[in-house]
């Protein structure tokens, strides 16, 4: 069967992969066992993608990032250079714990800065933003954007990534003008 994707000749894409249309796997690169990659992915040089971990549409993962098991990133994710997941809460070298793994989710258009550390169990909102560097220890909401160690809300943001400044609970985006309003939950919620 002929692949519809490319996969550079270092990379290495284990049999029982599931790789979409269009996506692009470069150089040292290695796609596990059991993955889910959806279609048009850019997977960066000297990535790790583990087994079980599922990719949506349009993701894309820049150079030196390890992707855990345990870890689903929805379609339109980007995930910065040397960014990492953990996957189990309380490692040791001479303790298996494969049955202990925490899910991570990472929700649709949401963006993680280059070398930010997500701890597992935690999930990443919708068109959040996770500042380089930053240490995710807890829940980030959607259109968030979160920075520092730990990781905190610092202001929200579009779905084009332009910050929102809101008045009374409202917002419009200064990039490309759409509105914005924040519930008494403090969730924003994008509206017509």
């Amino acid at each position: 069967m002929e692949k519809n994707y490319f996969a550079h000749e270092s990379s290495y894409v284990d049999e029982g992969c599931q790789i979409g249309e269009g996506t692009k796997i470069w150089h040292f690169s290695h796609v596990m066992k059991g993955c889910t990659v959806g279609k048009r992915c850019n997977i960066g040089q000297n990535v790790v993608i583990s087994p079980g971990v599922v990719l949506g549409e349009g993701v894309k993962i820049q150079n030196n990032v390890s992707v855990y098991t345990g870890v689903i990133c929805e379609d339109g994710v980007f995930l910065g250079p040397s960014c990492v997941f953990t996957n189990v809460i309380n490692p040791r070298a001479f303790i298996e714990r494969k049955d202990e793994y925490r899910k991570t989710t990472v929700k649709k258009g949401a963006s993680i800065g280059a070398n930010a550390t997500i701890v597992c169990g935690h999930d990443i909102g919708r068109y959040a933003f996770v500042g380089a560097g930053s240490v995710v220890t807890r829940d980030v909401p959607d259109y968030a954007m979160v920075y520092g160690t730990p990781a905190k809300v610092m202001g929200y943001v579009c779905q084009c990534g332009g910050k929102l400044h809101f008045t009374d609970g409202k917002a419009t985006c200064a990039a490309c003008g759409k509105n914005y309003q924040m519930n008494e939950n403090n969730i924003v919620e994008e509206i017509d």
